[in-house]
């Protein structure tokens, strides 16, 4: 199945500033996640951002937040994201049915939401090197758990370039210098 850039929307989940350090390789994650963002917004998929109770975890961590002024940011406090009427308001307005997921934590929020867009008709599609848990085992729990549920896994590199489908133009060129 191909994931095509116009059915395409994209959620960071709760990357937040007093979980994130305790997040197992975590200067690779934000590295990744920039990545995936601003590949993202060359593209020009919509973007989403959740967070998780606000006042016990803090904002989206600083290396990202300034890639995400003007996004949609919602606060939850279900595990799932679906399991907030707002979000899936935002979610149901976009009418895409590809959701990319990226961020925290693979094995509670992500794996929850992932399964639950799954269940509602939507095809979520995990980006398996923008996730993580406080350990590595939790998420390769997760991971496999996901590609149990039928869910896509993939990599950032990976669905930049199948977003974007054709080399040799501005976009393309623009992609490849973000994964370099």
């Amino acid at each position: 199945m191909r994931i095509l850039k116009e059915e395409t929307l994209a959620v960071i989940v709760d990357v937040q500033e007093r979980l994130f350090p305790h997040i197992a390789d975590n200067e690779n994650l934000a590295k990744n996640l920039k990545t995936l963002i601003q590949g993202l917004q060359v593209l020009e998929i919509p973007l989403k951002v959740t967070e998780q109770y606000r006042k016990g975890l803090g904002e989206t961590i600083a290396d990202i937040r300034p890639l995400l002024e003007g996004v949609w940011n919602g606060e939850k406090t279900p595990f799932s994201c679906c399991d907030d009427e707002a979000f899936m308001n935002e979610i149901k307005k976009e009418g895409r049915k590809f959701i990319v997921l990226a961020g925290i934590e693979s094995h509670i929020c992500v794996l929850q939401t992932a399964i639950d867009l799954k269940a509602l008709g939507y095809i979520p599609v995990v980006i398996e090197d923008c996730v993580g848990s406080r350990n590595q085992e939790n998420k390769r729990i997760a991971v496999n758990r996901m590609l149990q549920e039928g869910i896509i896994v993939t990599s950032t590199e990976s669905i930049l370039f199948e977003l974007c489908r054709y080399s040799g133009n501005d976009t393309f060129k623009a992609i490849s210098k973000l994964v370099k």
